[in-house]
């Protein structure tokens, strides 16, 4: 028998099929191995080839050379460079689509994904994020910042190399508004933040959670959306990754290393995606909302029951998703 179960962040009702779940090693990648090279010619984020990739934005350097670049999407999807504007016509409603596309390259070598890296280069990685975030937020054009990651072919990414991307746009969309004002509510009910108390309820719990640190909680959330959906939430009540702290950032870049070399590792290096889910520098007072990041293996697709329903099916058990990841071992 399937059971219906609520994810109160969400707002959505998720069947995780218990009667014909998939054990978790059962959802281990078994693709065709690619050799990627430490450094690609045609590539335009490899050392050597800044000309293609110009009107930098920000670098990090070491010894002369860079580490982290971030510049301009060629493709970007919302431009800087022109100006807002809203257009409405009878039911009709448009907006320019002015806002902020950047690309954080996140390391000179090719291949090196985060697993492989120095916890050290992700905490770099990690401050870039922040930055970028604070700095996006001045524009007045922008209202909502998205950052995100997309690894792999399932994930949506074009390009091998390391990197992740920074969007702002110039509305709220409604999956953001919707969380945040489910948060609003719990709060206006209760007195307490949601994500304060998921954390403290999956802790006492303790069957869903995969590692936890000094500042950081990794868990596999009680109705999952889709199977190896990771949760990583700061302990320390913040609405805006904004507010992190760089002692915090250090223990955030252990967490996400662990969380992904145990993806890697244990399902043999899945295509995800990874999201920052935040308020703004300016509503960091909130004590309803607490930002926090999203990984989503690309294990299973959308049916069509999820399309006309909106409502997901998961077929894993979170508990058993979280027992298998705490038992993968890291070399």
């Amino acid at each position: 028998m399937s059971e219906l179960r609520l994810n109160l962040i969400a707002k959505e009702w998720v069947i995780i099929a218990t009667e014909h779940a998939k054990k978790p090693e059962e959802f281990r990648q078994w693709k065709e191995k690619r050799y990627l090279p430490e450094y690609l010619d045609s590539c335009p984020f490899c050392p050597g080839n800044e000309a293609t990739t110009p009107n930098e934005i920000f670098r990090v350097e070491e010894a002369g050379a860079w580490k982290i670049r971030v510049i301009p999407n060629r493709l970007a999807v919302v431009s800087d460079k022109v100006e807002g504007g809203r257009v409405n016509v009878g039911l009709r409603h448009s907006a320019i689509g002015v806002g902020r596309h950047e690309i954080i390259v996140e390391s000179p070598i090719h291949n090196m994904s985060i697993p492989f890296l120095e916890i050290g280069d992700i905490s770099g990685i990690l401050k870039v994020y922040r930055d970028r975030f604070i700095e996006a937020y001045k524009d007045p054009k922008v209202e909502h910042v998205i950052i995100f990651k997309n690894q792999g072919e399932a994930s949506g990414t074009t390009l091998q190399h390391p990197h992740s991307q920074l969007i702002g746009i110039p509305v709220v969309p409604q999956d953001i508004r919707a969380r945040i004002e489910e948060t609003m509510r719990y709060y206006n009910t209760t007195g307490d933040c949601l994500m304060c108390a998921t954390i403290n309820d999956e802790l006492t719990d303790g069957k869903r959670i995969i590692s936890a640190t000094e500042h950081f909680v990794t868990f596999i959330p009680y109705a999952a959306l889709s199977p190896f959906h990771t949760w990583i939430f700061p302990k320390r009540h913040m609405a805006s990754f904004a507010d992190i702290e760089d002692s915090e950032i250090n223990d955030l870049a252990m967490a996400l290393r662990t969380a992904l070399s145990k993806l890697h590792y244990g399902l043999d290096n899945p295509d995800f995606n990874y999201v920052i889910r935040s308020e703004g520098p300016q509503k960091n007072h909130s004590k309803h909302f607490h930002w926090y990041l999203s990984i989503v293996p690309r294990l299973s697709q959308a049916s069509g029951f999820a399309l006309g329903s909106g409502m997901y099916i998961n077929p894993s058990l979170p508990e058993k998703v979280a027992s298998f990841m705490r038992e993968v071992r890291l070399p």
